[in-house]
């Protein structure tokens, strides 16, 4: 007779971080498919960039002048740091997608409730 090798019913995941883990804003996000069939990931946060240099005159009376900078007058530089570059697979990056899907559709929801409780709180006031 041949046994067959019984499956869990269920798997427990456990969470560590990991003790250099660091938490990062991102204002964007950066990136395609590589050549290894892969979805790259850059998250980025975005900060007007830092002159290399500025200077100021000293007036006569031994004040400060204003702050000058060596900068394109009709430019402006915006920096984008690369904050976390991140590789998936196309099942994950599928996964990722439909847990992104389900936490915007209960963030807009909770938005919904908040809206809909001020405007009945709105509406007794009056």
């Amino acid at each position: 007779m041949i046994h067959k090798t019984q499956l869990p019913c269920k798997i427990r995941y456990e969470y560590q971080e990991d003790p250099n883990l660091s938490m990062q804003y991102a204002h964007g996000v950066w990136g395609g498919i590589n050549t290894q069939g892969e979805i790259e990931i850059n998250f980025y946060a975005e900060q007007d960039k830092i002159p290399q240099m500025s200077e100021r005159y000293l007036k006569p009376d031994g004040s400060f002048g204003a702050e000058m900078t060596l900068t394109e007058e009709d430019t402006r530089v915006v920096t984008r740091k690369i904050q976390a570059k991140i590789l998936v697979n196309h099942r994950t990056a599928k996964a990722l997608l439909n847990w992104l899907a389900e936490k915007i559709e209960n963030l807009e929801a909770e938005e919904m409730r908040s809206f809909e409780m001020q405007m009945n709180k709105n509406d007794r006031e009056q």
